[in-house]
């Protein structure tokens, strides 16, 4: 009755896929409500979850040559008023701070929404010559944007995130760059969260502030809503020249160099659980679970029970993140607890398994049931991590295709956007009219102009005229 109890707690996705968010994030212990209005508490369980996409990432950006950095949170407004795009870009966004305790400022201070003018304000100071280049930094950090309506880890005043800056000597060089950041997201995403994504380019109307290329990975979530889960931006030499950062290239005359950023957020959270979550709650990709394998004994007043159990959780600790529950919950309980928490392999061990040498395995991805011999546990538990983490991207790779579709004109742009969620493509004659009015008219906004591009007819799915491309559009996050 436990079991039933606590699942019941959670809204189910068919009844209102919103409030089934909100509850997985409260009831599995990923975020509480702060009394500061548009911020999230996150919790110890929500934050190791942080942690280990954390820990993936830095070493994937190490690899590259990419070193951690740190800015100051706060940005004088007359630094930030340099790159005219960029500014506007981010003004309905920005808070102020006026006053250093009780004295007026003589000049506002930004709260950081992004950190691209302090860092052209130290490459101005460090870069002189092309031996000093190229400059391959990262950041781990928070910032603030002051969104009106917010949801935990989708959208909300302050978050976490990771931006890295990088400077280089020729437009070829930082144009690789972006590329290769955008190609090591969509790889985490893929191998590590489960996450199928489509990388393509931003349209000039969804371009970053101040770039002159955005590339981006989009994710189809359960809902059929999309959501951005990484972009890398090309800048070339805009901000360089307007913050007159120069350096002496090898011809031994000035030049401005070449700049990227790029960045993702403690929104891959919210990407995982509405990927992957079920009416029971989380289910996590065993690469980010902070606890991949759970041990709970049945019967574990019996003697030996609790004994054995232990000496499992000893032997598998070895080999993946691994708990053990004693507690005097009862195992139902205790089974719907690590369920709603997404914990991907759950060992039960009993007085008959004890006498069998032998445990039952259940994946939390699909709830089958594996007699596993104790002898073998070893092996076994990172076999079955394996098959959870790869039947879990293939589930949302089956989903994600049946939830694409293609759209020839706009009755069936419109038909396919009010009655059927998901990615729609449809081809684009590159006019930003176009774009405007199939949000006007069907909802939907442009998602990216993916690298693979397929012919699905010759003309605009709004005007008629002739495609320039192919496009993913949808509704998203």
């Amino acid at each position: 009755m436990a079991k039933e109890k606590l699942v019941k707690e959670i809204t189910s996705m068919e009844e209102d896929f919103a409030k089934w968010y909100t509850d997985v994030c409260i009831k599995a212990e990923l975020i509480d409500y702060s009394s500061v209005k548009g911020c999230m508490i996150i919790r110890p369980y929500g934050y190791a979850i942080w942690e280990n996409i954390q820990k993936i990432m830095d070493d994937r950006f190490k690899e590259k040559g990419h070193e951690n950095v740190y800015m100051p949170m706060f940005i004088p407004e007359s630094l930030l008023q340099k790159e005219k795009d960029h500014v506007e870009g981010f003004a309905p966004e920005v808070a102020w701070v006026t006053h250093g305790g009780s004295e007026k400022l003589e000049e506002r201070l930004c709260v950081r929404p992004t950190s691209e003018t302090l860092f052209c304000d130290h490459f101005k100071n460090i870069v002189h010559s092309y031996r000093d280049l190229p400059k391959l930094y990262n950041q781990w950090c928070s910032v603030v944007r002051w969104e009106k309506t917010t949801r935990p880890f989708l959208r909300s005043r302050e978050f976490l995130w990771q931006e890295g800056h990088t400077i280089h000597a020729t437009a070829e060089e930082a144009k690789a760059e972006t590329i290769q950041m955008l190609n090591i997201y969509a790889d985490v995403a893929e191998k590590c969260f489960a996450i199928p994504v489509v990388k393509g380019i931003k349209t000039e109307k969804e371009r970053f502030a101040g770039a002159e290329a955005t590339y981006t990975i989009e994710a189809l979530m359960h809902d059929g809503k999309a959501l951005q889960s990484g972009t890398s931006h090309y800048f070339g030499d805009g901000f360089s020249r307007a913050f007159d950062v120069v350096f002496t290239d090898r011809d031994n005359k000035p030049s401005h160099p070449f700049q990227t950023s790029w960045g993702t957020t403690t929104r891959l959270i919210g990407a995982i659980i509405m990927t992957h979550g079920d009416d029971s709650g989380l289910v996590l990709p065993p690469a980010i679970a902070p606890i991949q394998t759970v041990v709970i004994p049945i019967a574990s007043h019996k003697p030996g029970v609790t004994e054995k159990a232990t000496e499992v959780y000893e032997r598998i600790a070895k080999v993946c993140r691994a708990k053990i529950d004693v507690s005097e919950q009862s195992p139902g309980w205790k089974f719907a607890e690590y369920e709603m928490k997404g914990v991907p392999l759950r060992i039960e061990l009993g007085p008959r398994d004890i006498e069998n040498n032998c445990c039952v395995v259940v994946r939390r991805d699909n709830m089958e049931k594996t007699v596993v011999s104790l002898d073998e546990l070893e092996t076994k538990i990172p076999e079955l991590l394996t098959a959870v983490q790869n039947g879990l991207y293939e589930k949302a790779l089956e989903r994600r295709s049946v939830m694409t579709y293609d759209a020839h004109n706009l009755e069936e742009m419109k038909e396919i956007a009010d009655n059927k969620p998901g990615f729609i493509r449809a081809m684009w004659c590159g006019d930003r009219e176009c774009e405007d009015k199939l949000k006007e008219v069907a909802g939907v906004t442009s998602r990216c102009i993916p690298f693979e591009q397929e012919t699905i007819g010759e003309t605009c799915v709004c005007c008629g005229k002739k495609a320039k491309d192919m496009l993913y559009w949808g509704k998203a996050y």
